[in-house]
C-alpha cells in the first residue's frame, strides 16, 4: 500500500476547479431530492380545494383524497378555503413550502381569474407545478320547480319577458358555472343578473330555497336534487349527454346550438416541488383514478376520469387561458 506523506494538490485551473464544484453541489443537491422523493410522504398531505363543501370540487377532492390515504399509508386531508374567487386557497397553496404536502384541487377559476384580474397575487403558469388533470365534469342548467318553465327553451321566453327580474347563482367568480352562466346570457340574448357565492354547495342551498332562479350546477352538486325532484334540470353544458343523467338534453340540443362549457378539476403542487416527487404523486393519484371503484363512483356524479400527466396538465392549462381570454373579451363579460 503506498502512503501519501502530504496531500495531493490537484492541478486543475481556478475556472475548473469552479466548475467541478457547482457540478458536485448539482450533483450532491440530485441526491438529496432522489432520498425525499423516495421517502416521500412521511406526514400527512393536505389538498386544498378552495371551495365551501359541498360542490363539484369538493366531492372530487374527498373521493381522491380517501383512496389516496389508502394506498399511500399517510392521511390524506381536505382543507376547504374559499373566499376570493377561489384566489384566497390558490395563493396559500402557491406560497407554501415546496415538499408536496400541501397541493391544489385547481380549475376553470385558476384560468378564467388570470383573464379576470389585472393583478393577482400568484401566477397559475409560473407558481404552480401541474401534477394530473384528474376529472372533467359538465355542469347541469337547474331551476326551482315554482319557476315555470319545463325547457331551455321556456327558461328563455321567460327571461325575456321578465328582463333583468331572474337570477343565475355560481360558485364564485370565475368558476365554470359563471362562466356557463355568462355564456347562456350572451347566446340567448337575455339580461339575467349573477349572483355569486363561495361554493356550490352553498349556491345549491339558496336554489333549494328558492332564493335564486337558476344554476349551472355541478353534476355531483346539483343531480341528487334533480333525481328527488326538489330540482328541474333543463339542460347539460356538454356538446354528448351525461352517462349520469342521459335523459337530460344538452344545451346545444335544447335551445342554443353550439354551446359548451365543463368544469376540469387538477391538482397542483407549489413551482419549485422536486421533481421526483411530482413523479410520485402523479404516479399514486392516477393509479387511485383508474380504480373501477373510483371511475364507477364518479361516473354515478357525471364525472369522467381523465387521469393526465404533467405534461398534458401544463399543455392544457395554457388552452384553456386562451379559450376563456377569448370568451370574455368577446361577451365582454365583467366581474362585479
Amino acid at each position: 500500500m503506498i502512503v501519501c506523506s502530504r496531500p495531493l494538490k490537484p492541478v486543475i485551473p481556478a475556472r475548473a476547479g469552479m466548475t467541478m464544484i457547482a457540478i458536485i453541489a448539482v450533483t450532491l443537491l440530485c441526491g438529496i431530492e432522489a432520498v425525499h422523493a423516495q421517502a416521500y410522504p412521511t406526514r400527512s398531505i393536505r389538498f386544498v380545494a378552495p371551495y365551501v363543501p359541498g360542490g363539484g370540487v369538493d366531492f372530487v377532492a374527498r373521493v381522491v383524497a380517501a383512496k389516496l390515504s389508502e394506498t399511500i399509508g399517510q392521511q390524506v386531508i381536505v382543507e376547504n378555503r374559499p373566499g376570493g374567487g377561489t384566489n384566497i386557497g390558490s395563493e396559500l397553496v402557491a406560497r407554501a413550502a415546496p415538499d408536496g404536502y400541501t397541493l391544489l384541487v385547481g380549475g376553470v377559476p385558476n384560468t378564467v381569474n388570470a383573464v379576470f384580474f389585472k393583478k393577482l397575487p400568484y401566477d397559475v403558469v409560473k407558481d404552480f407545478a401541474p401534477v394530473s388533470q384528474m376529472t372533467t365534469a359538465p355542469n347541469i342548467l337547474a331551476v326551482h320547480p315554482s319557476l315555470p318553465v319545463r325547457s331551455a327553451r321556456e327558461l328563455i321566453a321567460l327571461a325575456k319577458q321578465r328582463r333583468g327580474e331572474l337570477t343565475f347563482a355560481s360558485a364564485g367568480i370565475g368558476s365554470s358555472n359563471h362562466l356557463s352562466g355568462e355564456l347562456f346570457r350572451v347566446m340567448a340574448g337575455v339580461e339575467i343578473v349573477h349572483v355569486p357565492y363561495k361554493g356550490g354547495g352553498a349556491a345549491v342551498t339558496d336554489l333549494l330555497a328558492g332564493q335564486v332562479s337558476m344554476y349551472f350546477g355541478t353534476t355531483p352538486s346539483t343531480m341528487p336534487h334533480v333525481r328527488t325532484g326538489k330540482l328541474r334540470a333543463l339542460g347539460v353544458t356538454s356538446l354528448k349527454r351525461s352517462r349520469a343523467a342521459p335523459d337530460i338534453p344538452t344545451m346545444n340540443e335544447a335551445a342554443l346550438p353550439g354551446f359548451e362549457n365543463a368544469a376540469w378539476h387538477g391538482l397542483l403542487a407549489p413551482a419549485a416541488t422536486p421533481q421526483g416527487v411530482i413523479d410520485k404523486l402523479h404516479t399514486e393519484v392516477t393509479r387511485v383514478l383508474r380504480l373501477p371503484e373510483t371511475i364507477d363512483r364518479m361516473a354515478a356524479q357525471g364525472v369522467d376520469v381523465i387521469a393526465s400527466s404533467p405534461a398534458e396538465l401544463a399543455a392544457f392549462i395554457k388552452q384553456d387561458l386562451l379559450k376563456y381570454d377569448k370568451l370574455v373579451k368577446s361577451a365582454g363579460i365583467k366581474i362585479e
